[in-house]
């Protein structure tokens, strides 16, 4: 009985050992829990860089400005002549006050009315112009970089005209010119340009070349979209329709920014006509961002279609066309927006803010002296007495057809 009463008492010891144990070990979780994982939970989270790199939303912007037509006179080159004391050609003091305001902008628009064969060719003036290549240089300098060359004067001076043309804008590298060509190739070659992360191009054409025929097989010199029927192309408006879809669609995916230059509508009319507003609707149908009008050569309404901008005319820039009619000639559009391209992951979209409109002056003194002057700039009233009565009439034509599309004040 002895024997069994110890193995009872041993039994006991080690089961009490073995809670002991236990009880340690339990004790040891508690601890470690209540010391370390109190001290995590006031550590911040580690998050995914991956998923936060998929959420990030990231905005480029690019800012544009747009002038009208460069239609050079003679006139203006003979000015431009003596700006130079007769050796060679100096537009430059033309457009000091527009170079101030374009240096502010990363894209900037102007249509080159008249060709720029050069003086090689001899200059000529209304109805058959050809223009210095100092009238381009001018432009450039001041910061000008989206030019339009398919207008009504582009045949103007025959095929050596627009083969000059094209040899003088190849050369400026950073600007994108379009509209007239020297091959089918280059004509159907997508010129992309990127700035601050966004890319974009432009297409640019004209209702007609004022009778003189296109030559054939050589449809590249400039790109035509009749307005109605034409005879010189033997088809009208919906039958180049196609034409432009294609065009259109061949770039569209490949830029975040697609902007189309139209030689439209009729001139010396405040009026988009019929064709200038269903072109605008099926242009826009395409997904285009900004259409740009010009050769009307006086202002037109400025105004929306779903999300593309529209300017139905620009007016003139420089020229030597003359008071006519309460200086509508005289009267131009500056017109500048604001492009924000937002990127979230895979994805991007495009919007247009911060629209502006600003009156031009284009000042002559009796055909000598020429000066574009901003309506915002105090010395307006030196250039044109009149100017309030003027801004107040032609602000109303801008905002013809949208109220809200604003106007800069007055200097």
């Amino acid at each position: 009985m002895k024997k069994k009463k110890r193995r009872v008492k041993r039994r006991l010891k080690v089961g009490r050992i073995l809670i002991a144990l236990l009880i340690l070990v339990l004790i040891a979780i508690g601890i470690y829990f209540i010391v370390f994982k109190i001290k995590d939970s006031h550590l911040p989270e580690v998050s995914d860089p991956i998923a936060e790199e998929k959420d990030e939303i990231k905005k480029y912007e690019l800012s544009l400005v747009m002038v009208g037509d460069n239609l050079i006179h003679s006139s203006v080159y003979n000015q431009a002549n003596r700006n130079a004391n007769y050796n060679g050609y100096d537009f430059k003091p033309m457009i000091t006050y527009i170079k101030d305001i374009v240096k502010n902008y990363d894209l900037a628009y102007y249509n080159q009315e008249t060709i720029l064969g050069g003086s090689e060719l001899g200059l000529d003036d209304y109805p058959t112009f050809n223009s210095p290549y100092e009238a381009g240089d001018a432009m450039i300098d001041a910061g000008f970089n989206l030019v339009s060359l398919a207008t009504n004067h582009t045949l103007d001076s025959g095929q050596a005209a627009v083969k000059n043309s094209c040899a003088y804008w190849k050369q400026q590298k950073d600007v994108l010119a379009v509209g007239s060509y020297c091959s089918e190739e280059e004509r159907n070659e997508v010129q992309i340009r990127e700035k601050n992360n966004i890319t974009y191009t432009m297409l640019n054409y004209t209702y007609g070349t004022n009778g003189i025929p296109v030559p054939s097989g050589k449809e590249y010199m400039v790109n035509v979209w009749p307005m109605d029927y034409n005879a010189d192309y033997g088809v009208g408006y919906e039958a180049y329709k196609e034409q432009v879809k294609e065009d259109i669609e061949k770039v569209r995916d490949k830029v975040d920014l697609l902007i189309v230059a139209m030689h439209w509508g009729v001139e010396y009319t405040h009026e988009p006509t019929w064709y200038q507003k269903d072109a605008a609707e099926f242009l826009a149908s395409l997904g285009v961002d900004i259409i740009i009008g010009t050769h009307p050569h006086v202002i037109q309404p400025v105004t929306w279609i779903d999300d593309t901008l529209v300017i139905y005319s620009l007016g003139n820039f420089l020229s030597a066309q003359e008071i006519n009619e309460d200086y509508n000639k005289m009267i131009e559009l500056m017109t500048s927006v604001k492009i924000t391209k937002e990127v979230k992951g895979e994805e991007s979209k495009i919007t247009l803010s911060d629209v502006n409109n600003e009156l031009l002056f284009n000042y002559h003194n009796y055909y000598k002296d020429f000066k574009v002057v901003p309506f915002s700039s105090p010395d307006i009233y030196k250039y044109n007495s009149d100017a309030q009565r003027l801004y107040d009439k032609y602000s109303k034509v801008i905002k013809n057809m949208d109220n809200t599309i604003p106007v800069a004040n007055i200097g």
